[in-house]
């Protein structure tokens, strides 16, 4: 072994060794992000690493210290809900057209970003008594069983088990097709947010949770959650050779805000038409509601400025029947005309060649004609 000259110590030659692993590292990184600046300056820095930090110290002592820029003011981001009635279920021949059926409102909603999707009972049923999601009962009506197919497709693939237990009415989910959507990661996936569980593990008193995350590993997070819980984790950097992963819990809606990122819809049931209007899970509630009929008002008639001005969107289609039908059965409403329930009431297939177009169908039209004037 070559002899260690007498003016460095071990101290010092260990320290270089440090910097050089260093620098060796942020090279990687930077190349698996697919940074190609500065890799030459830290090819440099590995030849010559006492002549880096003496520049980086000559820097530091020339430049003035700037205060930190104040971060803007975080803007809440707009959304759009659609409303759809349960009653179309019982248009459907058989339990495969109707688990078929749900999928095709499922993909729709999450093709053009839908937030939320409201399922409301168009027939009176709801007012005879309360019908909770996920509540079990001798015969599944037409409301839940959409419902629980919607939550269904929206949940991650490595949750789905944890979450929802064996039920008749998601007994043909398995042939439907998967949204695909950013938040159903794969295990090799990397993202700074992903959906996840509370595991039942047990972590030291006070240190927080364990979190699947559909990870070889879970997640710790700081605060103690009841287990089987759903959340939303965001990671934090990981500690240099520390194999643990950790992360903070964050509302749904931090995706988007923070990164613009889709992070799918949530599922609301309503008893009737004016429930959906009423039961808003926003504060100040929708600032625009649209109903769609054939009857509206055809969309190129309308002045895009008049729509595009939103915080909180509103779309409610009709049954087989129409809107027209759930008004009749609400004993809440006491207006005649429909239309008069909605900031705009829109036709957005005019000269539409067929006698009747189908709810599933008008939510596709509807959405990708409402996509450039909503921005959404």
């Amino acid at each position: 072994m070559a002899p260690v000259p007498a003016k460095r110590t071990w101290k010092e030659v260990n320290s270089e060794r440090k910097t050089i692993r260093k620098k060796w590292k942020e090279k990687k990184l930077l190349k698996q992000l697919g940074v190609k600046s500065d890799v030459n300056s830290f090819e440099e820095a590995l030849d010559k690493p006492e002549e880096i930090e003496t520049k980086s110290d000559a820097t530091t002592s020339n430049e003035t210290i700037e205060k930190p820029e104040e971060a803007p003011p975080v803007t809440e981001p707009r959304t759009v809900s659609i409303a759809v009635p349960g009653s179309i279920m019982e248009n459907a021949q058989s339990a495969e057209l109707r688990t078929y059926l749900a999928g095709q409102i499922a993909r729709a909603a999450c093709i053009y970003n839908v937030d939320e999707i409201v399922v409301f009972d168009d027939k009176g049923e709801g007012n005879d008594s309360k019908v909770k999601i996920l509540v079990e009962k001798k015969k599944s009506r037409s409301c839940l069983q959409l419902a629980r197919i919607l939550q269904y497709l929206e949940c991650p693939q490595y949750l789905r088990k944890h979450i929802f237990p064996l039920h008749k009415d998601l007994q043909y989910a398995g042939l439907l097709n998967p949204l695909d959507a950013p938040h159903h990661l794969r295990q090799q996936d990397e993202s700074p947010y992903r959906e996840g569980i509370v595991s039942d593990v047990p972590l030291k008193a006070g240190k927080g949770s364990y979190v699947n995350v559909g990870l070889l590993r879970d997640v710790v997070v700081d605060k103690v959650l009841t287990p089987s819980l759903r959340v939303t984790v965001k990671f934090l950097p990981q500690k240099e050779g520390s194999k643990k992963l950790s992360g903070v819990v964050v509302p749904p809606s931090q995706p988007k805000s923070d990164l613009n990122l889709y992070w799918g819809y949530t599922v609301r049931l309503a008893d009737s038409l004016s429930e959906v209007l009423t039961n808003s899970p926003y504060k100040e509630g929708y600032d625009l509601t649209i109903g769609t009929s054939e009857k509206g008002t055809p969309v190129e008639h309308v002045d895009v400025d008049t729509l595009n001005n939103y915080k909180h969107c509103l779309i409610v289609f009709g049954g087989l029947h129409g809107l027209e039908a759930a008004l009749e059965a609400d004993e809440k409403l006491t207006v005649d005309d429909v239309s008069l329930l909605f900031d705009k009431y829109l036709n957005t297939c005019p000269k539409q060649g067929s006698r009747v177009i189908r709810t599933e169908e008008a939510i596709l039209i509807s959405l990708a004609e409402l996509r450039r004037v909503l921005n959404i």
